[in-house]
């Protein structure tokens, strides 16, 4: 054997030994990770059980960390719905909403109301469902209080051209404009003088006042006067005859004769003045009799 061969058989066996070192070290560090990973895993569910005894003893903080998971769920549901138009739509959906509304199908309603209800609607360009619902309203309350149907719509076209919302400078509101400050006890069997601007609830209450006006008066003209609020003064400025006008073009579509819509009231209707001496929301005086007249509940 040459002196070369010895040399290549050297480092021959120093790379075979080389290689068996390395394959142990290896080995050695693979057992070691394994072992770690495991002892490490076994650690962890140490600490989760542990975690989960403390807190299933601990109903406060299990509520706590309940509520905080509720917290970020709902934000994460919130961020999703605002990034989709679809999914917000959805998430309001509220079937029953349409038991608020207040509107029928004019087809529901009889040929005498259906010719009135068109006629308003189109007369002050507003929808004829909620226009139906009010006409249904005035026949049903008008017949348990002996008070035209028609004198009803007309009130409401003259005082507030059938916006529920509409509300005077003196601070009468809704659709037949009732002092609502003033007539709070009518408004309690509704709930609340928020249901002023509620249509039907106001269309009851000013029915109500206005045969209250009517009966003091002892007539319909003078019943108007004290509803507006001149019946101590010399004239309304034609609120009654503006009133008594609308209700004969009423009259004329409920008998089935052609009105036109834009057909002219007689007079143009200005609230009376209080008198100089008192400011428009003061209280009128006293009657002989000692009580207060019937127009300072109304305006």
């Amino acid at each position: 054997m040459t002196a070369w061969d010895s040399v290549q058989a050297a480092v021959g066996r120093a790379c075979t030994a080389s290689a068996a070192s390395v394959a142990v070290f290896c080995q050695d560090v693979g057992h070691g990770l394994l072992e770690i990973c495991h002892n490490g895993l076994a650690f962890v569910g140490l600490v989760v059980l542990a975690g989960a005894l403390f807190f299933a003893g601990r109903a406060d903080l299990r509520h706590a960390l309940e509520m905080q998971a509720l917290g970020w769920l709902q934000a994460r549901q919130e961020a999703r719905v605002e990034a989709s138009p679809e999914a917000f739509l959805a998430s309001m959906m509220e079937p029953e909403a349409i038991q608020r509304a207040t509107a029928v199908d004019p087809s529901e309603l009889t040929r005498q109301q259906a010719a009135v209800a068109q006629w308003l609607s189109r007369r002050y360009r507003v929808a004829p469902e909620p226009v139906a619902r009010l006409v249904k309203e005035a026949w049903h309350v008008g017949g348990r209080t002996g008070i035209e149907p028609t004198l009803i719509l007309a009130i409401m076209a003259v005082e507030s051209s059938f916006n529920p919302f509409a509300q005077s400078s003196v601070g009468a509101q809704g659709l037949m404009q009732v002092m609502t400050r003033v007539h709070d006890d009518k408004y309690e069997r509704f709930g609340g003088n928020h249901a002023a601007f509620d249509p039907v609830t106001n269309l009851r209450v000013g029915v109500q006042v206005l045969k209250e006006c009517i009966a003091r008066a002892g007539s319909l003209e003078g019943g108007l006067r004290y509803y507006v609020g001149a019946a101590n003064l010399q004239d309304d400025g034609g609120y009654a005859a503006k009133v008594l006008s609308e209700q004969a073009h009423l009259r004329n579509v409920a008998a089935g004769r052609q009105v036109p819509v834009s057909a002219p009231q007689m007079l143009q209707a200005v609230h009376a003045p209080a008198p100089a001496s008192a400011p428009a929301t003061a209280e009128v005086p006293a009657t002989e009799a000692g009580e207060p007249e019937q127009l300072a509940l109304v305006r």
